[in-house]
């Protein structure tokens, strides 16, 4: 018997699978007694494996069997083979590519054929199969499914390099193409034959001779020849072309996009004032009886009545219809702000007049009214323990009394403005402090005040009650802070964009508010939006023009409705912009500038210094530094 071949160690039976699926556990396979083929333990790290590197000579020639996990050392044989395959070779070394080829059939001619088997008839009688198939083909071309291929047009096709003008021409597809800018065409001074007046003088030669190149109207010297053939070969022409081709390829061309707006496109389209009305635009009665200037309104509920205040020390109530006074009022005191209870079923006027607010019942209009009003107020009962308040109320005195003046809340230091809450029991006041005390809230049924802030956010300028919710408005010099009064925090912080905050209005609606300032900008901001202004307008006049010291002057009044007055102190005749707030549910609302009111006297530098407008007219009262109020209707 021949000598057995040593067998090669076949011990994993795992089946022709990919080995990637045991690479987690630690045994490859089984065995025919079904026990687990566990793997070498491999537990060298990168350097035992580059000291092996280093010192096993036989390294390189060192491969890992997938099947088992073990290494294997190739033999001299095998990488023989590896070497043969790498270079393109047959594995086999005994084989021979380049045999010579075997002639199975003899070029030479045989009597005898291959086969002695007669022709088939199919052999020489017509096919009925590519009869079918040709004439299908006939049919197809007749009925025009099946087009001749059309002959080849092999003349050569030439292109316009220079077609620039024509946009279908090659470069006219490189829509960033620029054209190259022509060269000036000669004039009458390069003709051979050039008029007199265009022929140098010897002083003109002498000095085009002694100016600089660049310097030169002209790059040559014109002269005259007898006739063309007399002309000379030009010495300047390939240096022309070559300054030419310079010009082409070293400057860069650039195309400057150019944006074409219409003019009439920037201004925005705005509606006409026709479409806008009723508005007021004719001043209708003067209400003349104060001696100084007026420096602050405000009118009734019903819009029957009117209340103004002086510097002149009084405050004098008006008949709105007739501009009669009814009742002059001494306070003994500049009157810096006035506040007309907005509670249709109270009859209450407070009057800021230095260091106290003074709450006074007119006793105008209806009787029972007005006697509610007295009987509410004397209904209070004082608490049984004396509560710590930081203003006294005190009852007024029986002259007082006679003059309408009820209730006296008297603070530390002079009080700038008063407002009242939309339900009329509340209002609040702002004293000139620097302190946590600036803004108070008082409450008239309970003879209550309060401190609401707790530390002083900035000078406060001026408070408002949201018409409709709980919100409490506080603008200091650059910002509107938004406080929610039944939950106690801050909602909101409005940006003004503006440099000292003057005044500020709220719309009935409560979603819009706009901020006056001392440098003649009004910021309005739409509460639903964003903290920023929604517009930042500049009425002109400011409050610097002419002396004014004040502001914008008193930047804005309520606008009810669609309606806002801007007033303007610093042009030579005082005049009352009216701006309409124009709320269209389509698009966005607009300040349409509609009318500019007239009619005050400039005094002491001073024009317009508050505006107000009744609570159901389209009709606007102005107050000025010369003495009067004025109804524009």
């Amino acid at each position: 018997p021949l000598p057995s071949a040593p067998l090669q160690d076949i011990r994993n039976t795992v089946g022709n699978i990919p080995m990637e699926w045991y690479q987690d556990f630690p045994h490859i396979g089984y065995n025919l007694e079904g026990k687990k083929i566990y793997k070498p333990i491999r537990n060298k790290d990168e350097l035992d494996m580059f000291l092996e590197k280093m010192e096993n000579p036989d390294y390189w020639r060192t491969v890992q069997d997938k099947m088992t996990g073990a290494d294997i050392k190739l033999t001299d044989e095998q990488v023989d083979l590896v070497h043969r395959l790498q270079k393109g070779q047959f594995g086999d070394v005994h084989f021979n590519p380049y045999e010579p080829a075997v002639d199975f059939f003899t070029h030479e001619v045989m009597i005898h054929p291959v086969t002695n088997r007669p022709a088939d008839k199919r052999s020489f009688t017509p096919s009925l199969i590519e009869k079918e198939k040709v004439s299908k083909l006939v049919h197809a071309i007749k009925m025009g499914w099946i087009k001749p291929r059309k002959p080849k047009d092999d003349t050569p096709t030439y292109y316009d390099l220079w077609a620039h003008e024509d946009p279908n021409s090659v470069l006219g597809r490189h829509k960033m193409h620029v054209p190259a800018p022509k060269m000036k065409l000669p004039g009458h001074e390069e003709s051979y034959n050039p008029p007199p007046e265009y022929l140098l003088s010897e002083e003109e030669k002498l000095a085009w001779e002694q100016q600089e190149p660049a310097e030169r109207k002209l790059n040559f010297v014109p002269q005259q020849y007898r006739c063309l053939r007399a002309v000379p070969a030009y010495t300047r022409f390939i240096h022309e072309r070559f300054e030419r081709c310079l010009d082409l390829y070293l400057c860069p061309r650039q195309r400057k996009m150019r944006v074409n707006v219409d003019p009439e496109d920037l201004i925005p389209k705005l509606p006409k004032p026709r479409d806008l009305q009723p508005f007021p635009t004719t001043q209708a009665l003067v209400y003349r009886g104060h001696t100084s200037l007026v420096r602050c309104l405000s009118i009734s509920p019903s819009g029957q009545w009117l209340v103004s205040g002086s510097d002149d020390c009084t405050v004098r109530f008006w008949e709105v219809c007739t501009a009669r006074c009814m009742k002059t009022l001494p306070v003994g005191g500049v009157v810096k702000s006035i506040a007309w209870n907005p509670n249709p079923t109270v009859c209450l006027v407070a009057v800021c007049v230095e260091q106290s607010v003074l709450l006074v019942n007119p006793c105008l209009g209806d009787k029972l009214l007005y006697g509610a009003t007295d009987q509410l107020l004397e209904s209070y009962v004082a608490p049984e323990e004396e509560r710590v308040q930081p203003v006294q109320w005190v009852t007024a005195t029986m002259e007082e009394h006679s003059k309408g003046v009820r209730l006296v809340v008297q603070h530390s230091k002079a009080v700038k403005q008063v407002t009242w809450h939309g339900k009329g029991d509340y209002f609040a006041s702002v004293v000139s402090d620097n302190s946590n005390m600036q803004v108070l809230i008082h409450q008239t049924s309970k003879r209550w005040s309060q401190n609401p802030f707790r530390k002083s956010k900035g000078l406060v300028q001026c408070v408002l009650f949201h018409p409709i919710r709980p919100y409490f408005f506080v603008a200091t010099q650059r910002y509107v802070r938004v406080y929610n009064l039944l939950k106690q925090e801050l909602t909101k912080k409005l940006m003004t964009n503006c440099k000292w905050v003057s005044s500020m209005a709220i719309h009935p609606g409560g979603d819009n508010i706009i901020c006056g300032s001392y440098d003649s900008k009004l910021a309005w901001f739409d509460l639903d939006l964003s903290t920023r202004p929604y517009q930042l307008l500049r009425p002109g006049g400011a409050a610097g023009q002419g002396g004014c010291g004040a502001a914008l002057r008193v930047g804005v009044a309520a606008f009810v409705g669609v309606t806002l007055g801007v007033p303007r102190g610093g042009s030579p005749s005082p005049a009352l912009t009216c701006l309409l707030h124009h709320s269209d549910l389509l698009q966005n609302p607009l300040l349409v500038p509609v009318k500019v009111l007239k009619g005050h006297v400039m005094t002491l530098d001073l024009g317009v210094l508050d505006v107000l407008f009744h609570p159901t007219q389209p009709w606007v009262f102005s107050s000025g530094a010369d003495g009067t109020v004025r109804l524009y209707t």
